[in-house]
């Protein structure tokens, strides 16, 4: 009696498919959608929630508005770190007169350590808050954790840690639902822009277009699509071989994943901001620590604990970068080992940098310094950094040269220099505030 054949035996690849679906789009995620989570900063959030609770659901556009020219910037980044395989200091210093190179990495450091201590501050302000344990604690927990981090794990496992980070953000989707906003409001503000011909209302847009063109999220960007390149190819494949088409269509889908995060979370940010502060008459904050204590009395004290659940998640993400992109300028200007894939051992003055930039930020809490006023420092060398950035970026991915045939699309072009024009008008209000 003969045995029935049997059908050919499912192959590996049907049974990936097969996988939760949120596994598979997790293990795909990388660089971009890291980058894009960590642009909304606790910095950011205070901008946002401010926008919120101060005009309601009037800026609401600017997220949609602001979502194509992210997106643009960021996979210029992306593309010049897979096609170069080095970081945006080594890229300019091959190309530009060294006053260039260290004013740029010298405002960048400047901004980058400022905007630690901020950070660091509003993250230890809502922790204290809700547990009741002093900030000047939570600082020194926060900054020793993530230091630590970074010192003792290489950079794929941080990728991964990274990751899970990133969900801490839908905290925000949570609070904009608990909010019960005005449907009807919101759709139109959000795709119908407002305009009030009001001081104020013009420094909050042009700060919001500020936040979105962040200068470190460009240094950070370029350097984590190397690390990450380098950690697959060194396994996988020659390290000099040119990014696949499938690996440049990949990344497109990882940034433009990252970029409407980003722009989701500042979406909902606002809108939970004006669907209760604004709508109850509660117009002047200042700190995350404030959103987030206004919003107990009014949606519950869940939309307190998720708004400062936020705020330290984006923090943990954020600082790490924050570090990140002042330790990959600092050692790329004087041709040191620049890598977090790398050991202390083997790239000591990186760590070096790192730690010393952290600690600063540390410093600064310590001494006194209110993260407002910290914020206020942030956003002058943020607003005098991020056009400069921003050009350099467009100029190095548009040139045949350095990016071979993946030049920019034109499409990047055009919203990378309407996120110029827009980053060079929010510094030139930055100044002229100066004077009044």
């Amino acid at each position: 009696m003969s045995t029935p054949a049997r059908g050919p035996a499912p192959a590996p690849e049907a049974s990936k498919e097969r996988r939760f679906w949120l596994t598979s789009v997790f293990r795909n995620c990388g660089p971009g959608v890291i980058s894009g989570a960590a642009n909304d900063d606790p910095s950011c959030i205070v901008t946002y929630s401010i926008a919120g609770a101060a005009f309601g659901y009037l800026t609401l556009w600017t997220s949609l508005f602001t979502l194509p020219l992210l997106a643009a910037i960021q996979l210029m980044c992306s593309r010049l770190g897979l096609v170069t395989k080095r970081g945006l200091v080594r890229d300019v210093r091959t190309r530009y007169p060294k006053w260039i190179l260290f004013s740029m990495c010298g405002l960048l450091i400047a901004a980058n350590t400022v905007t630690i201590g901020a950070d660091l501050g509003g993250m230890a302000e809502v922790t204290d808050m809700v547990s009741g344990v002093s900030a000047y604690v939570w600082t020194a927990v926060y900054v020793v954790a993530i230091v630590g981090l970074l010192l003792y794990f290489p950079y794929r496992v941080l990728e991964r840690v990274f990751k899970w980070l990133c969900l801490v953000l839908f905290v925000y989707v949570i609070s904009g639902v608990l909010a019960k906003p005005d449907l009807r409001a919101l759709l139109m503000h959000t795709f119908v822009p407002s305009f009030r011909w009001s001081n104020q209302y013009l420094a909050v847009v042009v700060a919001i277009m500020g936040a979105t063109m962040s200068p470190y999220f460009l240094f950070w960007q370029v350097s984590q699509e190397v690390e990450s390149e380098y950690c697959r190819r060194k396994r996988f494949m020659n390290v000099a071989d040119p990014p696949s088409e499938e690996r440049l269509e990949r990344t497109r889908t990882d940034v433009f994943t990252g970029s409407f995060i980003s722009k989701l979370i500042t979406y909902f940010i606002t809108l939970t901001t004006a669907a209760t502060l604004f709508a109850h008459g509660k117009t002047n904050i200042a700190t995350a620590k404030d959103a987030a204590a206004a919003l107990g009395p009014i949606a519950g004290p869940a939309a307190t604990w998720l708004f400062a659940l936020g705020v330290i998640g984006t923090g943990l993400l954020a600082i790490p970068a924050l570090a990140g992109s002042s330790a990959y300028a600092g050692a790329e200007a004087f041709r040191w080992r620049a890598s977090l894939e790398a050991k202390v051992s083997i790239a000591p003055k990186f760590y070096a940098i790192l730690v010393v930039s952290a600690l600063l930020g540390v410093a600064l809490i310590y001494a006194g310094l209110h993260p407002i006023q910290l914020l206020f420092w942030a956003s002058v060398f943020n607003g005098l950094l991020a056009p400069p950035s921003i050009a350099l970026v467009i100029l190095l991915t548009r040139n045949p040269e350095v990016m071979g045939e993946q030049v920019n699309e034109p499409w990047m072009n055009w919203c990378g220099w309407i996120a110029l024009v827009l980053t060079a008008a929010a510094a030139v209000g930055l100044l002229a505030s100066f004077g009044h």
